[in-house]
């Protein structure tokens, strides 16, 4: 049944972009360690756009607890110190006339676990879009007309089992941010 595996390879594909959307968002939370990633929601004005800071400077990471950011245009310095000081991320930038240097604070236990609790909040959102998107399927797949009662069961069946590989993804990759952000 055609219509059938499509609504498969549908359900699969908004497993895999719940996925994604997990690994974009703990990307952002700050695990002591120095990551070009930690400026990727950072925007400035350039000359009347909202530009992300990586379209108009290099971002690299000296070593472990530096960020530094190398604008192409040195006059854009002021306005992109102010935006990383405005996106409230904790930052406090300095400039030395060519580029932005951003020293990451060692993160405290306390925000530790708060991390880890935003982590673990974050995969649960995404195994409940894993889980909406098996319900949805399992909906399209009991609305097909010419299917069989068996041809329905096989369908769920492997719906489930897809569920069951996208849920156990998200938990290892919290796994992994948990084991990141609790390394001292």
């Amino acid at each position: 049944m055609e219509e059938l595996d499509f609504i498969v390879e549908e359900a699969k594909d908004q497993m895999q972009k719940a996925l994604e959307h997990l690994e974009k968002e703990l990307t952002k939370l700050r695990a002591g360690k120095a990551s070009p990633a930690m400026l990727s929601t950072v925007r400035f004005d350039y000359y009347g756009n909202s530009t992300p800071l990586s379209q108009a400077a290099n971002v690299g990471t000296p070593d472990a607890r530096t960020l530094t950011v190398q604008p192409w245009e040195k006059n854009l310095i002021p306005e992109m110190e102010k935006a990383i000081i405005n996106a409230n991320l904790g930052f406090a930038p300095s400039n030395n006339g060519d580029m932005i240097i951003i020293n990451i604070p060692p993160v405290t236990e306390e925000r530790r676990k708060e991390l880890a609790k935003l982590a673990k909040a974050e995969a649960e959102n995404a195994k409940v879009s894993i889980r909406n998107a098996r319900k949805d399927a399992n909906n399209d797949v009991k609305k097909e007309e010419n299917a069989s009662e068996d041809l329905i069961k096989q369908y769920e069946d492997k719906i489930q089992t897809l569920t069951d590989q996208f849920v156990k993804s998200a938990d290892e990759i919290l796994a992994v941010k948990e084991k990141e952000i609790m390394t001292v």
